[in-house]
């Protein structure tokens, strides 16, 4: 029997430790679906369509990943789409206590037995969130490293810088 598991976030950008973790869960479930969430309430500084293109373009060799995105409530769109794991990234303590709250709530609203799965980051990439990088960026500073060459360079591009 096939698993198949979301690992859905803003991605707003892509990082080395998102990329991490959805190389780790291919390796563990049949399909990875990377769900780009569309949240009103938060300012993105790229739109759905370039999140989800940075995030084919940095997964393009992995074979079992499918890229969607969706808005509205995570347990909703589990529900709809017949998930059996939802991936959620940690980095540190507060993450744990922010997402063990989540997944409590969503596990009362899924239609079956769903698993969140946390997968702790690796340590070199436990600093960064996507909100660090913009502000880097912004400020003139380097992220080499911290998230793709390609997706640096999408992030000066948008602060007008070379």
């Amino acid at each position: 029997m096939k698993k198949k598991a979301l690992y859905a976030g803003s991605f707003d950008p892509i990082t080395c430790g998102h990329l991490d973790i959805i190389k780790r869960t291919s390796k563990m479930y049949d399909e990875v679906v990377v769900g780009v969430i569309t949240n009103p309430n938060k300012n993105a500084l790229f739109d759905v369509k370039e999140r989800t293109d940075m995030i084919a373009c940095t997964t393009r060799n992995l074979d079992n990943i499918k890229i969607v995105s969706f808005s509205g409530l995570l347990a909703k769109y589990v529900n709809d789409n017949h998930f059996d794991v939802v991936i959620r990234g940690l980095r540190v303590t507060t993450d744990f206590e922010y997402e063990i709250q989540m997944a409590q709530m969503n596990s009362r609203l899924y239609n079956k037995d769903i698993e969140t799965v946390f997968l702790m980051t690796q340590p070199k990439y436990s600093f960064i969130s996507s909100s660090m990088i913009k502000e880097v960026v912004m400020l003139g500073g380097e992220v080499k490293g911290l998230v793709p060459d390609e997706i640096c360079e999408l992030t000066k591009s948008k602060f007008n810088i070379k």
